[in-house]
């Protein structure tokens, strides 16, 4: 009997000590099943950017195109932007919204109003504040207040250029990037960068290109890539760590005479967003389409879908 006894209470320790373990490996389990899901919930939160090149680029006069002016072409752009935002609040629910979007510029125009305007247009969406009408005025809200912005814009006629180097060197990570986000930078633009402020050269490198520029390092042979290698041509690195941004370029439009010129401009794009360690992959430069043939690339790259 004693023995008997004994061994009752061996089993019914082991019982207990076993319950325990897997009691600890259940809550190990769910508690890495949780992180999971949170972790994914994170990565679902948008904060998405638009970075808007206001120089002469988008004077219709100077830069006329039959097909459709250049500024119909980033209001386009911006509209497919703003509806694929619009789309992904409505694939979710309320409760997990922690998604924004905005415009910026650099400098800022001098027109009060333009900036006016762009303030009205950064807008953040949380459980707090999200309801259904409000999603559905997204993209309507993007078309009319972007559509007066490049009016303004035209008709002011005070084309202060755009200071893309110095944006990514100042305000980039400040601007665009919010912890636990997919943060994605949309940048429309014809591809040249030059601002009076920081136009500067460094050995091989500039902090600016421009047709001229292009056309005095002879890159306008089909061997361009070689040449830039051989010589390390390529943007003044502007960031060091980008890692948590995503960088898309709208609006290439490289100048006439130079059968090479847009792939000059996107080799020296990828290379420096590269260099800046933008998160992978980085999306090559699109030339200047019709916002219609290239509503469905945006959107598709903005829902994540490969």
């Amino acid at each position: 009997m004693k023995y008997n006894a004994i061994w009752l209470l061996v089993v019914i320790s082991a019982t207990f000590f076993f319950a325990g373990c897997m009691s600890e490996n259940e809550k190990k389990n769910s508690f890495e099943s949780n992180a999971v899901k949170s972790q994914a919930k994170r990565k679902d939160n948008l904060n998405i950017s638009i970075l808007l090149d206001l120089s002469d680029r988008i004077d219709p006069v100077k830069n006329t195109n039959p097909g459709m002016e250049f500024f119909k072409r980033d209001l386009g752009y911006i509209e497919a932007i703003s509806r694929g935002f619009e789309n992904h609040l409505r694939s979710k629910p309320i409760r997990q919204d922690n998604d924004h979007i905005q415009i910026y510029f650099e400098p800022e125009p001098l027109n009060p109003e333009i900036n006016n305007l762009a303030q009205k247009l950064k807008l953040s969406f949380t459980k707090d504040n999200t309801t259904k009408e409000g999603i559905l005025k997204i993209s309507k809200q993007y078309g009319s207040a972007s559509n007066e912005i490049y009016k303004l814009a035209i008709k002011d006629n005070k084309y202060i250029g755009s200071d893309i180097w110095g944006f990514f060197k100042n305000k980039v990570n400040d601007y665009c990037i919010k912890p636990d986000h997919r943060n994605i930078l949309f940048i429309l633009t014809d591809g040249y960068v030059f601002h009076r402020d920081s136009k500067f050269i460094e050995g091989p490198r500039s902090s600016y290109l421009t047709p001229e520029y292009i056309k005095s390092l002879k890159l306008n042979t089909s061997n361009y890539k070689e040449v830039m290698k051989e010589n390390d041509y390529g943007f003044v690195k502007a960031n060091d760590n980008l890692t948590a941004l995503e960088v898309v370029v709208l609006g290439i439009n490289p100048a006439k005479g130079n059968p090479f010129e847009g792939d000059v401009i996107g080799e020296y794009w990828v290379k420096w967003l590269q260099e800046m360690k933008v998160k992978s992959p980085v999306m090559k430069p699109i030339p200047a389409d019709l916002p219609s043939n290239l509503e469905a690339v945006i959107q598709k790259y903005i829902s994540g879908i490969k």
